[in-house]
């Protein structure tokens, strides 16, 4: 497999890297996401940052069977970043509280508390399932 971390050319910055479906490219995706903000002059929004994304990688490999996904960061607005995962699948992920006792089931809930605002985009061919932060430079 081929993993690759693309810098955007043009248009609001942003970095892209796929990486495949499992578990194990949470970790991958965090650095990135770290990566990209301290770039950007933003540490401070890596630990939320880095929940959203380790919650969103977590959910398309409990719940599609994609061979790989696209982890995004992107500062769509001055003061805001968007880290978000696309996956092959088509069902849109349902926020839902989970019990005391339950193992699994907090990942939106986690980026729901986290994150300014989050959303999902339909994608001809899947899914996009994202979570925002306002961040403002320290530059």
């Amino acid at each position: 497999m081929i993993v690759s971390t693309t810098a955007r050319p043009s248009g609001h910055p942003g970095y892209t890297e796929t990486l495949p479906c499992t578990a194990q490219s949470a970790s991958t995706a965090r650095r990135l996401v770290r990566t990209a903000l301290a770039v950007w002059g933003i540490e401070h929004g890596a630990d939320a940052a880095t929940l959203i994304v380790s919650a969103l990688v977590a959910n398309a490999v409990d719940h599609t069977d994609c061979r790989v996904i696209r982890v995004t960061v992107t500062r769509p607005a001055p003061g805001l970043v968007r880290v978000a995962v696309v996956d092959k699948c088509r069902t849109l992920p349902v926020l839902r509280t989970a019990g005391a006792d339950d193992e699994r089931g907090r990942g939106l809930a986690v980026v729901e508390e986290v994150a300014w605002r989050w959303g999902v985009d339909r994608l001809p061919w899947g899914k996009r399932v994202w979570g925002e932060l306002r961040c403002e430079s320290g530059r």
